[in-house]
């Protein structure tokens, strides 16, 4: 893992043509109630058995519920051989501490929480 890195720096990001892959490492109901524009949902216990998907991937940011698990799976991707020239942080504060748009894709109703 490189650092941390603020939600408002990841949002800047999205808006470039460099943006990140952001990793959503929560459950896929959690992930349906609420989740950052364009991330992907790839749920903590099956990030061992998914980590290859991350292999050339320039910059890749992790995101869970407060910020903690985040960073054990930015720690984890990190560590993978084929994600050794890539950047590798988790996002500070977790999804409690974003303030940006979320999509929902559950029944096409909008929840007030992602957790």
């Amino acid at each position: 893992m490189d650092d941390e890195i603020t939600p408002e720096e990841v949002e800047s990001l999205l808006e470039t043509e460099e943006r990140p892959r952001v990793v959503d490492i929560r459950s896929p109901g959690q992930f349906a109630r609420g989740h950052i524009p364009g991330s992907e949902n790839v749920p903590f216990e099956e990030l061992p058995d998914r980590i290859a998907e991350f292999t050339d991937a320039d910059r890749i940011v992790t995101v869970c519920p407060h910020g903690k698990a985040s960073v054990q799976a930015a720690r984890l991707i990190g560590s993978f051989e084929g994600t050794a020239d890539a950047r590798v942080e988790s996002m500070a504060g977790g999804l409690e501490a974003w303030e940006g748009p979320l999509e929902a894709v559950t029944d096409g109703e909008r929840t007030d929480s992602p957790f």
